[in-house]
């Protein structure tokens, strides 16, 4: 018998295309929810199976696949025929390949920045430099990153040019959904690149940053029709958004919409 176990954090982008793409495809599993600030992705366990230290990974019949579009990509190699989100013309799947390289280089980065200092940065306050230090050198991918960022956050300068690839990202989304005719970013199917950026619009429109995407409102209604699918609400369960384990964002949320 087949069988899937996730290694997971409910508010990884990444692991939330991952899920999507299971629950899609109908696809049981067992989930491991990793406390990402406790070191969980860290522990020599997790790290056998994928040492670069970061969620998700994928173990299918005991063999690891790391990376998420990866795995979504291997999903699709297992299982083409069970909910197919790739187009079976050459033509037609590299284009998807270029998409999906496009989002994961530029919108999916940027949408760490603002998470970070929004919602994290008092975790890494409360921190000693030690303990900061020691956190930094123990990430294998992330370590620069978090060093760039600090105990005091992402300066202006970062920021902007984190929603100034938003604001690419999104552009760029509204051009494909112009080219498809819709209802996705493919045309009438969804797709794995509907999947990829899924969770950078959804995280977007939970840190309030929807506003970006107001000059292009068949943004917002792309969101209200993957909100409306089934995976989705699978997927999202209950603390996968930053709102729902982030009080000061839940308040800052609800002060944004009394203001509107």
């Amino acid at each position: 018998m087949t069988e899937f176990v996730l290694y997971n954090a409910p508010q990884s982008t990444c692991s939330q295309r991952v899920r999507y793409a299971l629950h899609a495809k109908g696809l049981d599993f067992t989930e491991h929810k990793l406390d990402l600030f406790s070191g969980d992705q860290l522990k020599p366990e997790y790290l056998a199976i994928n040492p670069n230290g970061v969620v998700p990974a994928l173990v299918h019949d005991g063999t690891p696949v790391i990376d998420s579009a990866v795995i979504l990509e291997y999903l699709e190699d297992v299982f083409p025929d069970r909910a197919p989100m790739r187009p079976e013309d050459p033509r037609e799947m590299a284009r998807l390949r270029a998409m999906m390289r496009f989002v994961d280089e530029v919108p999916t980065p940027a949408i760490r920045v603002p998470s970070y200092n929004l919602a994290f940065l008092p975790h890494f306050q409360a921190m000693s430099e030690e303990e900061f230090q020691a956190l930094c050198d123990s990430k294998p991918l992330r370590r620069e990153f978090l060093m760039k960022m600090g105990r005091t956050g992402f300066p202006k300068a970062d920021m902007d040019e984190a929603l100034g690839r938003l604001r690419r990202g999104i552009e760029r989304m509204a051009i494909w959904l112009a080219e498809s005719g819709g209802p996705w970013i493919m045309g009438e199917e969804i797709s794995l690149v509907d999947l990829a950026i899924m969770p950078v619009i959804v995280r977007m429109d939970d840190i309030n940053l929807g506003s970006i995407w107001d000059d292009h409102p068949e943004i917002g209604a792309w969101l209200d029709r993957i909100r409306a699918t089934e995976p989705f609400r699978t997927t999202y369960y209950h603390g996968a958004l930053l709102t729902e384990k982030y009080p000061h964002l839940a308040k800052l949320r609800e002060q944004k919409t009394v203001e509107a």
